[in-house]
């Protein structure tokens, strides 16, 4: 399946690199996309760009829990394609750096700075702000965020936004960057920089 994968994506114009597993990909690779065709090899991902995985239907669930996408097996190449795509418009703009007044965020080292002095993120705290940052003067709604940044594809009855604003508004803000993070009542957040 990799092979034929590989060769039909590169005949529709993607850049690709195939590998076995994804402990076999260079450091240095900065992907747009992964595709995995095993959800096990998810332990091994610390992606700072969406997942999509192809799998059994009894996995789905569990897969979903950390990618973004997940395609059950045998499936339509075409739909494969639509979803690569679907994926890639929902993304951040890829630039290694997003710099706001004293905020840098370096997406290829996976670093937040604030005034020269690192803010350590987890995973998705670090996803989290990114895509605020990506437009920050837009309020992104808990659907958008809930969809972009932890993959689920419909409304899902969980504080996991709520929890990672918050986390991330306390690191920022004992970084000197109170009231960053703001919770616009009922729909969403938004990154407000102080002047």
């Amino acid at each position: 399946m990799r092979g034929f994968l590989e060769r039909q994506l590169r005949s529709d114009g993607f850049d690709v690199l195939a590998f076995q597993s994804t402990q076999e990909v260079p450091t240095a690779a900065e992907p747009d996309v992964l595709v995995l065709g095993d959800p096990d090899e998810l332990e091994h991902v610390v992606p700072d760009c969406p997942v999509i995985v192809l799998g059994r239907r009894d996995d789905a669930v569990r897969a979903l829990a950390r990618a973004d996408d997940y395609l059950v097996r045998p499936f339509a190449y075409e739909e494969l394609v639509a979803r690569i795509h679907a994926v890639l418009r929902r993304c951040p703009p890829r630039s290694d750096r997003l710099r706001i007044g004293p905020l840098e965020i370096d997406r290829a080292a996976r670093r937040v700075v604030v005034d020269g002095r690192d803010v350590p993120l987890a995973q998705k705290e670090l996803a989290f702000l990114v895509k605020l940052a990506s437009d920050p003067d837009r309020v992104f709604t808990r659907e958008q965020l809930l969809r972009d940044v932890w993959g689920y594809r419909t409304w899902a009855p969980t504080r996991t936004v709520e929890s990672h604003a918050s986390r991330v508004r306390c690191k920022l803000a004992a970084a000197g960057l109170a009231g960053w993070v703001v919770n616009v009542w009922g729909v969403g957040y938004k990154l407000r920089p102080t002047p």
